[in-house]
């Protein structure tokens, strides 16, 4: 999968794609694609990372609670059922 380096706009294969989807990870291991020379794969930010048409990762694959506010939302409902 190539994804692009926000900071300099370069497109990186990703190797790591466990580590991409595994949103407790904040680093994934992949290889820059510029120049003509094949590149030594490095670390890189998530953050950092974005689809090539720009799009942001989406938030399960950055964030481990991003399912937290949903929860805690849930219970609230169920208790004032139970109430």
């Amino acid at each position: 999968m190539f994804l692009m380096h926000k900071p300099t706009g370069d497109l990186i294969e990703i190797l790591t794609l466990d580590q991409l989807f595994n949103p407790c990870a904040k680093e994934v291991t992949g290889v820059d694609h510029f120049g003509e020379e094949m590149q030594d794969p490095a670390s890189y930010q998530k953050i950092e990372l974005a689809f090539p048409s720009g799009e942001r990762l989406p938030r399960c694959w950055l964030d481990a609670h991003y399912r937290d506010t949903e929860r805690s939302t849930n219970q609230k409902e169920l208790s004032l059922k139970n109430g």
